[in-house]
Order: C-alpha cells, then structure tokens, then sequence
C-alpha cells in the first residue's frame, strides 16, 4: 500500500486538493458556513499531509527526477501525463499546500459570504499550482500553468475590493500574453522533437540564435510571473484589491512559479542563450532590487509596500539564478521558500489590521502596541525577517546570493546589497509609524489583540521563519544535488556569465 502510494504521491497531492475543492463546492453553501469551513481545513490538512513523504522519502543524493509517473495521453500527439519531482520542486510542492492550510484558517472569520466558493477556489488552485511544479510534459505544464489563472482570477474578482475588476483584467492580461509565446516556443520545440517531454528539449541541439528566440519567448511568460522590472505593475494594483488570502497565494506561490519555470525551462532548454543573456537579465534583476526599493519607501498603502518589496526580494532570485554558481543558485531557491513565509506573514498581519480598523493606510495607525502587544511582537518579527536580519530566513537567501555574486563581479554584490539597507529603511519607517508612539486615534485605542485562531497562524510561521534562518540545512540539503546537476547542464556553454 504505501509503495503505491510512493508511486503515485504526486498524483494525490494534485488531485487531493483539486478534488476536496469540488466536494466543498458542492456539497456546502452559505447556510451551513461552519460546515463548509470544517471541510475545507480538512482537505487542506489532508492535502498537506499527503505531500510531507516527499521529503522524508526523497533521495537527497539524486539530483535528477524522482516519484515520476508516466503514461499516454493524448497519442496523436505524444502527450504524456508525465510528473516527477526533484530538489528544487519538492521544497515549493511543500510551501503551496502549507500556505493553503495557513489561508483557510486566515478566513475562518473573515469571509462571511460566498464561503463554500472561497474555499474551493484556494484548494482548487493549490492542486494547480502543485501540477506546474510537478509536471515534465510541457503541454500538461502550459495546461497547469494557464488553468491556476482562473481561480486566481475568481478570488480577486469576486471577493477583491472596490477597483477588482481592473487589477483582475490587468493582472489575467499580463499573464496570459505573456503566456502564449511560451506556447509558442513548445510547438516549435515538439516539431523538432516530436516530443512534449522536457528531457527530450534538454537533449535538443539549437543553435544560438534559435536559443535566443526560444529563451525570450520563456522570458516573456515568467518575467511577468515574478514578476520582474518593467513589466511588474500589475503586481501591486493585484495585491490591493485582492483579499488576504489572495495577496498571501499571490506572493507565497504564484510569484514562485516564473522563478521555478525559469530553472525548469528557460535555462536548461537554452544554456548558450541564458550565458548569453545574463548580462541582461542580472541588469533587470539588479533595477528591481534596487529601484523597487526606492519606490516602496514612498508607499502609503501598507500592501502596496509589501508588494513592491517582493519584487525586490524576488530580484535577489533572479540574480541568483543568473550568476551561475551553486552559492547563488541555492541562495535563490531559499531566497524563494523565504520569500513565501515572511510575505504570507506580513499579509497576513495587514489582514488583521484590515479586519479591525478596515484601512490599509499607514496613517490611519500609530501606537499599535500599546493596545495589541503581542500583536506588535509577531509583526516586528516579520518586518525584520523582511528587512534581512541575520537568525531570520530573510538573511539565509540573500546572503548566500550576495556571496555568490561577489564570485562573479563585485559591483554585482555592491548593488544587490543595497535591499539591505533600502529593505531595513522602508520596512522600519513602516513599523515606527503603524506600531510605536503614542496611541493616534480612538480607532486604535479600541484595538483588540489576536485572537486564537491568528495568534495560531503567526506562530507557526514564525517558527519557520526562525527556524530556517537558523537551520536551514535541511533545505539546502534537499536542493544541493539538483543545483549541481543543472549548473553541469548549464556548463556545457562556452560563454561567460555576466556578457
């Protein structure tokens, strides 16, 4: 039984949530709202749980594909429904389906209307977005990978605030334009292949110029997905109309997907291109550590700052990525787990503002914890995670990719260093305005502390954000084998990083 299991691990952890976001849909509605709330935690956890033997049953020596299963799907034109997972997968398979359970005892409280179709949306997507993680067909991916827009879509549309619709539109906009040149690039592959297998385009000799084209068409769908500078401004406009448990998905998860597709498709599929170009793709990641920082300093939206800080966290990836050494490969993929539990915290601790005061204004508060004490203890935290403190996960990633940098050119490292002190300064001007003072109005004198359900969520994701920040070899170890794997792969080109 459990080898059968083994065997198809990655099945259920797809469809498990998939399918518990169907029953909740279908079998509760708003009448029975506890109802729907009992059994949406229970799929979540369940779903959770399924994934957890990933880990303790993984191969840390095998750097390739593991727990794979294979058969045809669709024979005219050779499509499998082919999955297998490896060191850098697992670790985000294990981030979407804790960050689904952490979403639906966000809402417990919060979502009082349409909860059934809530809860169902967040499962649902959670399935989806562990099949993008977890497929190695490019057609059963591009299905993955367009599918999660919808409930996406769904959550910001419907439950989203006053101006949903155009976030909704702009953010479906950008992901699905960009998306089709990726469509595009596997056609052209499969004619030259006759294949959709992923290991089949890691084989095929292109010339450089074919790469190229080839490597842009993949830039376009997974620079907007990070996203990366300039086309990130759907991001914050997403992020502030979306709820809570949307804006957690969003950065914890969705983001993830372009930094992994990045390191599943662009660069392995096109080795001489990715040397060729990383010049221009260190510049993009270097203008959003950067420039993105400046411009969450005049940020008076408290989710609006948080956004714009992940895609400047999220410009430590790519610059991990595009150095090419293990030290910022590995950094990069931390700096990705990292990235989901410090930004689904703080979210998640603007979410408990919100649903007091119903403002996410920095200076609609002042004085926070004096009235909301250990409240103001977990955010802090949060806000120096963010800021790269060492003990935190924040610093785990950034530092091993300065590191890395710094091996490759030492201006690279300068720049980058720079979120440190630009993160410290914005995330820090927030805290001092929103959480120390005096008490500014009678709105936060009536503030009451967390309750036992958000007190619950908040520990648990600082335990992790402590924990990785002071162990983190147990993921280090997990991604290790893979890195080195594809840093071979990518060794095969002749060209220098950083042209």
């Amino acid at each position: 039984m459990l080898e059968y299991f083994l065997q198809h691990i990655l099945s259920f952890s797809i469809w498990l949530p998939v399918l518990a976001g169907v029953l909740v849909l279908f079998t509760a509605n708003d009448s029975k709202p506890n109802l729907t709330r009992w059994l949406a935690l229970f799929g979540s956890v369940a779903s959770f749980l399924v994934t957890i033997p990933l880990y303790t049953h993984f191969n840390f020596a095998d750097g390739g594909f593991q727990f794979q299963e294979r058969f045809l799907w669709i024979m005219s034109f050779n499509i499998h429904y082919h999955l297998g997972a490896d060191g850098i997968a697992i670790p985000l398979i294990l981030l979407t389906s804790f960050t689904t359970v952490i979403v639906v005892i966000s809402a417990w409280e919060v979502i009082e209307k349409r909860v059934a179709q809530y809860m169902a949306s967040f499962l649902i997507m959670s399935g989806l977005m562990i099949g993008v993680f977890s497929t190695l067909d490019a057609i059963l991916y591009y299905v993955f990978w367009e599918a999660m827009l919808i409930p996406m879509f769904l959550v910001i549309g419907i439950w989203g605030g006053p101006n949903r619709v155009y976030a909704t539109v702009k953010f479906f906009l950008y992901t699905l334009l960009g998306s089709l040149l990726m469509l595009v690039a596997f056609i052209y592959m499969f004619h030259q292949t006759g294949s959709f297998a992923i290991s089949d385009y890691y084989q095929l000799p292109l010339p450089l110029n074919v790469q190229v084209l080839i490597f842009l068409a993949f830039f376009a769908a997974f620079a907007v997905k990070i996203p990366m500078w300039p086309v990130h401004t759907w991001l914050p406009d997403a992020h502030v109309e979306a709820p809570t448990g949307g804006s957690v998905v969003l950065a914890a998860i969705a983001l993830k997907l372009g930094g992994y597709s990045f390191l599943r498709f662009a660069m392995p599929i096109a080795p001489d291109a990715a040397h060729y170009l990383s010049g221009f793709m260190i510049t993009l990641s270097l203008i959003a550590i950067v420039y993105i920082a400046l411009v969450a300093l005049v940020q008076k939206d408290m989710k609006k700052l948080i956004a714009y800080s992940s895609i400047s966290h999220m410009g430590f990836v790519t610059l991990g990525f595009f150095i090419f050494n293990n030290l910022g490969l590995e950094g990069a993929v931390v700096q990705m787990i990292s990235h989901g539990f410090i930004s689904s915290a703080m979210f998640l601790c603007v979410g408990v503002l919100y649903d007091r005061v119903h403002s996410r204004q920095i200076d609609a508060y002042g004085g926070v914890a004096n009235t909301m004490p250990a409240f103001a203890a977990f955010a802090v935290l949060f806000a120096m995670a963010n800021s790269g403190l060492p003990g935190t996960s924040g610093f785990v990633g950034e530092f091993m990719v300065i590191l890395g940098a710094i091996q490759v050119n030492f201006w690279y490292a300068f720049l980058a260093s720079f979120t440190l002190i630009f993160g410290a300064a914005y995330t820090l001007w927030m805290v001092k305005r929103v959480f120390y003072g005096e008490v500014a109005n009678a709105n936060v004198q009536a503030l009451k502390d967390l309750n036992k359900r958000e007190f619950l969520i908040l520990a648990i994701l600082a335990i992790l954000v402590l924990a990785v920040g002071i162990y983190p070899q147990p993921l280090t170890d997990m991604t290790n084998a893979t890195v080195t794997q594809l840093l071979s792969h990518l060794a095969n080109s002749k060209l220098p990083a950083g042209l």
